[in-house]
């Protein structure tokens, strides 16, 4: 017999139905999931924070990928950011937005460099998670453990979709990998800020309802062209779902619901827009030069 797929309506009922918070209901899920304490759950789940903080950390040095496509953006923007600030000039962005998306392309020039990051929920969507929660802590002093606990409610977000579609470029395009990513840290930052297990899920679908037919088209292959701007942009739509679902915007077509479209979008794309660099932005003139270009001088 088939097994039930995984449900985040499910998994907030039975919290309710158990008089548990949300995170305690969680915490005590994946302890026992993995056959140890809730400790230990915990104590695994801050190193994985810590890992972020320092692909952040590495990234920010203005690091080059091997390929020589990417790198410095991050540290770029922040030089932007800095000199805006000195002059008296307003960026764009704001310091919780502009620092995200600052510290999203940072872990994600990392991952390009062969730095050492987290899959959050793939190597190529690594960049958002760490992005938007280390802006929480440095703009809005979110305290150490509720990050690590935000960072396990994203992780069961993951979880259910994974279970329900795929975190894979190649099986769903980017809207399984950067839209997953982008649900995931919406729902973190829903729960950092106080919302309920309803409005966490109000903006997992916010995020695929903007994201949903999102391909994946990487330039030579490489995850890094558009794979590292798009991180940049996801966090835009993680804070954007964020924030109308603490506004109490809720969704008319539930996460669990808007997790099965993506599945079946990601699934009726071309190959060619499934990370076989056979379309999209891969397959244009520059791409296509810069690409015979970088595979001559790799293989002699």
């Amino acid at each position: 017999m088939k097994k039930d797929k995984l449900s985040w309506a499910l998994l907030v009922s039975e919290a309710e139905a158990k008089q548990l918070p949300l995170i305690d209901y969680l915490l005590e899920r994946s302890a026992a999931q993995v056959e140890t304490d809730k400790a230990a759950v915990l104590k695994k789940t801050e190193s994985m924070l810590q890992v972020m903080e320092e692909a952040v950390a590495y990234g920010m040095t203005g690091v080059k990928s091997n390929s020589g496509l990417t790198g410095g953006s991050a540290k770029k923007l922040k030089e932007y950011i800095t000199a805006a600030a000195g002059k008296k000039k307003q960026d764009l962005l704001g310091p919780v937005a502009g620092t995200a998306v600052m510290y999203a392309l940072a872990a994600a020039e990392a991952n390009a460099a062969m730095g050492r990051i987290v899959a959050a929920p793939t190597a190529g969507a690594s960049g958002i998670l760490p992005g938007v929660l280390l802006s929480l802590k440095e703009n809005c002093g979110v305290p150490r453990k509720k990050l690590v606990e935000a960072l396990l409610v994203a992780g069961v977000i993951g979880e259910v979709i994974a279970n329900r579609a795929s975190i894979a470029g190649a099986t769903g395009g980017c809207q399984a990998e950067c839209g997953s990513g982008a649900a995931m840290a919406a729902g973190a930052v829903v729960y950092v800020f106080g919302g309920n297990g309803n409005q966490i899920g109000d903006a997992v679908s916010i995020v695929f309802k903007n994201m949903l037919g999102l391909v994946c088209d990487p330039v030579a292959g490489l995850v890094e062209v558009p794979c590292i701007k798009r991180n940049a942009g996801s966090v835009m739509q993680c804070l954007l779902a964020a924030e109308l679902a603490l506004a109490g915007v809720g969704s008319f077509i539930p996460a669990d619901e808007a997790i099965d479209a993506m599945d079946k979008v990601g699934r009726s794309l071309p190959g060619g827009l499934r990370e076989t660099a056979e379309g999209g932005l891969a397959v244009t003139p520059t791409a296509k030069v810069w690409t015979e270009n970088y595979f001559k001088k790799i293989h002699g």
